[in-house]
């Protein structure tokens, strides 16, 4: 049985225009997770997810690194139930 949990993360520093929405994305997807990732008008970039608790350990860690360019200073996550209503994971604007 596997274990489904849903996080929020929102991603701090300088991480807007630096492709992070598809870094995360992509990698997202490559996990087998569903949700999405946006920017936030703060420069801040919002990333909900949901699958396996491993996989989304797997996702966080990612983001904590960031793409090339990017500079993470500070990541909030929100643990909460696995919902299953995202069918995919999308980039969202």
């Amino acid at each position: 049985m596997t274990d489904l949990a849903a996080v929020k993360v929102l991603v701090y520093g300088h991480v807007q225009g630096v492709f992070f929405r598809a870094f995360a994305s992509q990698y997202a997807r490559g996990l087998g997770l569903t949700g999405y990732v946006h920017n936030l008008p703060d420069g801040s970039v919002d990333v909900r997810a949901e699958g396996e608790k491993e996989q989304l350990d797997k996702l966080i860690e990612h983001l904590r690194a960031g793409p090339p360019g990017a500079r993470v200073e500070k990541l909030v996550t929100g643990w909460s139930e696995y919902s299953g209503s995202y069918t995919g994971f999308q980039v969202t604007h």
